[in-house]
């Protein structure tokens, strides 16, 4: 994880042009530190409203503002400073910045912006983000322009853009998460997929709820969907556009159940699990080509998970006698485990950047999600509690969503997210009861 207080100044200059672009061998390496242990304190940034620049731009304006202080204090790595504390107006984008003023509340980074719509309903936003200490802009302004009517993914696109300008990492804001709705009582529980904005906005419903459904997965590109249904009676694997939801079943072997599936990374192929002749074993298919068998051993083996480069699978096995996680090569070949902690281990999914793997573990009577180093390495428990499962990384690979279900005979599902460093444990908005959540690529 990149940056304190302290990093946070360093990064600002230099992204700003104010230290050396090739710094020594000693600077390079503070610029990066792993936090593990210890308080963060959040980076205190100042947001003043953004300027409407055209009278149709008031309201648009306000919610733009308002969307991006939530993108940036809900990662627990940067905090707001009120407006009610801010000595400095802004009236002008173009007006030149008060330093001192905005020093003064201890502001270290400062965001400006302006907006504006046209007769035709299209909306510009354009900002500036300042290192205050400095006294300079870190990096150039940017414009940015859409319909009116998508004012939060405007938002969300310049939230990411400050993240990535302060941490040099990549945001997360403007993606989506689909989930499975849940409703009615637990022995009568009603499940359709639904998608929403990564923050719980902008809910809309994929399928209706005629049939059982579980499992969604996004494919590469955050166009299509990937997910189980018992429309037939039995477990099968379908697919959906998301802008035209039409269901494509994928699978149609007589006599099996199929479950558990997941795009690889190229778009073009799924992996999933396929129980034949009481058998569960874990399969390979092109879309619209024939399906091949990757493992064959007397035991349950399900919920795979490609690597980014396509080169492995990580999957769950209970060969050894209890669940617990083995990677392969995407072809199929001897599998190596790589949990040896105690419990059970079930759920892997590989991070986008690729260093770490997410389970879920179960253990002395607590669920908990965890991450580990791909060789198995450097276990780390991030979440304890009755019941938290089927974890899901962000875009960035640097916050994880999943299922947390309450105890008792009342109790539901909902999404939580938290961050690798297993703070900022947050509950994500929905109407009502959710699970198996799946985060999207960044959209284009």
């Amino acid at each position: 994880m990149m940056f304190l207080r302290s990093l946070a100044k360093v990064a600002l200059l230099a992204l700003a042009g104010l230290l050396p672009a090739t710094l020594p061998a000693q600077a390079q390496d503070r610029l990066r530190i792993e936090i593990t242990e210890g308080v963060i304190e959040p980076l205190p940034f100042a947001l003043p409203g953004f300027v409407a620049e055209t009278p149709q731009a008031v309201q648009l304006a306000n919610e733009i503002s308002r969307v991006i202080a939530a993108d940036l204090a809900g990662t627990g790595l940067f905090r707001e400073i009120p407006a009610s504390s801010h000595i400095a107006r802004v009236t002008s984008f173009d007006a030149p910045v008060s330093f001192p003023d905005w020093k003064a509340i201890n502001a270290q980074a400062l965001i400006t912006g302006a907006v504006s719509v046209d007769a035709s309903g299209r909306a510009n936003v354009k900002f500036r983000l300042y290192d205050v200490f400095a006294g300079g802009e870190l990096g150039e302004g940017l414009q940015l322009g859409g319909s009116a009517s998508a004012a939060r993914r405007l938002a969300h696109k310049v939230a990411d853009q400050v993240y990535s300008r302060i941490t040099g990492e990549g945001g997360y804001f403007d993606s989506r998460v689909v989930f499975v709705a849940e409703e009615g009582p637990k022995n009568d529980r009603r499940k359709r997929l639904a998608i929403m904005d990564y923050d719980g906005a902008n809910l809309q419903y994929l399928t209706d709820s005629a049939s059982i459904v579980f499992a969604p997965r996004f494919s590469p590109t955050g166009d299509r969907v990937l997910y189980t249904s018992y429309a037939t009676g039995m477990p099968e694997i379908y697919m959906l556009q998301v802008g035209a939801p039409r269901p494509q079943k994928l699978t149609d072997t007589p006599d099996t159940m199929s479950f558990a599936p997941r795009f690889g990374p190229d778009g073009a192929r799924i992996v999933y699990s396929e129980t034949r002749g009481g058998n569960t074993d874990i399969f390979v298919k092109a879309l619209g080509g024939q399906a091949v068998q990757l493992t064959n051993t007397p035991s349950i083996e399900t919920a795979p998970s490609f690597s980014p480069d396509g080169s492995q699978i990580v999957f769950e096995s209970d060969r050894s006698g209890v669940q617990q996680l083995y990677v392969m090569p995407a072809g199929g070949g001897e599998a190596r485990r790589i949990s040896f902690g105690e419990g059970r281990y079930g759920t892997p999914v590989w991070s986008p950047r690729g260093d770490l793997i997410a389970f879920t573990k179960q253990n002395a009577g607590r669920f908990h999600i965890g991450v580990m180093r791909t060789d198995g390495s450097e276990e780390r428990l991030l979440t304890a509690s009755f019941l938290d499962e089927g974890p899901t990384w962000s875009p960035n690979g640097r916050v994880i969503m999943f299922t947390r279900q309450s105890a008792g005979a009342t109790g539901q599902p909902a999404l939580y997210s938290v961050d690798i460093t297993g703070r900022n444990l947050r509950h994500i908005p929905t109407p009502g009861a959710a699970s198996d959540p799946a985060w999207s690529p960044l959209l284009p």
